[in-house]
């Protein structure tokens, strides 16, 4: 567990400069009574311009014409394969889903799982991560006057969650719980220059 969490925590980490060469941002949100999922997806396609292998760096240019240099950790295998010219593209998914549990009685708690996939030696490198925690929280409290409803989570933590729509709101009673899940995933992928 704690090997993938690093790993997870190594690859998000080498992604953050990509932003500002992402092109495609997708959001999308989905209802039914009493559950709510919204997703995000960002993908980003580069060109690698500049390699350093003795820093492990990689300098990749965006269809914007950003560059941006990413240090790449040694648990990416298969480093010395990427070339000038190569392909790189990394898709990001997050995912936020609140399920609304009547009165179950269950325990406040949360639970996660991560794992990871790594190219095998001699593969084009790339790989994928992900995690998954999902919480069980204790509905202590609503203000129907600006439709909040007060979540207690495992550790005692309150957290206000605004319910933009009141048909939802109305199914929400003080003493219900809400099972709240988030997901993330990475992966990457290296195409070769033609």
């Amino acid at each position: 567990m704690r090997k993938t969490t690093l790993l997870l925590s190594v690859a998000v980490a080498a992604t953050l400069p990509l932003p500002s060469l992402a092109q495609q941002a997708q959001q999308s949100v989905v209802t039914s009574p009493g559950k709510g999922t919204i997703t995000e997806t960002v993908k980003v396609t580069a060109t690698v311009e500049a390699i350093d292998k003795a820093k492990r760096t990689v300098t990749l240019k965006g269809a914007s014409g950003k560059s941006e240099t990413i240090t790449v950790g040694p648990e990416a295998r298969n480093f010395d394969q990427v070339k000038v010219g190569d392909k790189v593209t990394v898709e990001y998914v997050q995912a936020l889903s609140l399920e609304l549990k009547k009165a179950s009685g269950q325990k406040a708690e949360v639970t996660a799982a991560s794992g990871a996939v790594r190219a095998e030696p001699g593969q084009k490198p790339g790989g994928a991560v992900g995690a998954k925690v999902t919480a069980i929280t204790d509905v202590v409290d609503l203000d129907p006057a600006r439709q909040v409803v007060v979540l207690k989570g495992p550790q005692g933590n309150l957290v206000d969650l605004k319910v933009r729509d009141p048909e939802q709101f109305k199914l929400v009673k003080k003493g219900d719980q809400v099972q709240v899940t988030y997901t993330e995933a990475m992966a990457v992928s290296v195409t070769p220059a033609k």
